[in-house]
């Protein structure tokens, strides 16, 4: 039997696919660590989905898309785990939606991410401080570097666990609130 010619063929490979697929293999070959396990995945926009726990807002945003981080997305996010007692906002940091991202895929749990703290501005960070020994001084929720969020409808207990599997920067659990604190920061448990 002939080969027919590709044009004859219905093979279809979009600009947007093959840009998309080339960045992420690059960007897995420089943090093979960070990306191990989202590279493997075929190589689509990310999205992240959220509910703030405080304000009652949800938001989905695509943060990053053909190769790059999405200015839009990026603000979208920032506005909803802005400081909801200042009324204040800081740009979250990308490493951090990052491992958002790659810890929504480690569990293959697609739900929103219930917010419980973003970021806080450094009076709101104070005042948390001296209300309990669980907030730390220099916070890297001041840095837009940390968030405290749990997964409704998985575990929380397990969602520490894979949290620190990942290895990007601290990972904290706290049972009676029921929440993982996650930061980009140095690798530390607790």
């Amino acid at each position: 039997m002939p080969v027919k010619p590709l044009e004859n063929q219905n093979i279809i490979l979009s600009r947007r696919r093959f840009l998309t697929s080339m960045a992420g293999v690059a960007m897995a070959a420089a943090a093979p660590g960070v990306f191990a396990s989202v590279a493997t995945a075929p190589v689509r926009d990310r999205e992240l989905t959220f509910y703030n726990t405080h304000t009652g807002e949800k938001l989905s945003a695509t943060f990053w898309s053909d190769g790059n981080y999405l200015d839009d997305g990026i603000e979208q996010i920032s506005w909803l785990l802005r400081d909801h007692r200042a009324g204040s906002t800081s740009s979250i940091d990308t490493k951090l939606l990052d491992l958002l991202y790659q810890l929504q895929a480690k569990v293959e749990h697609q739900g929103e991410f219930h917010v419980i703290s973003g970021y806080r501005s450094p009076a709101t960070n104070d005042m948390l401080s001296k209300r309990s020994s669980g907030v730390a001084k220099r916070s890297y929720h001041m840095l837009g570097q940390a968030i405290d969020v749990r997964l409704p409808g998985f575990d929380t207990r397990q969602l520490h666990k894979a949290a620190k599997s990942l290895k990007g920067g601290g990972v904290g659990y706290y049972a009676s609130s029921d929440f993982v604190h996650l930061d980009v920061g140095r690798v530390r448990y607790w």
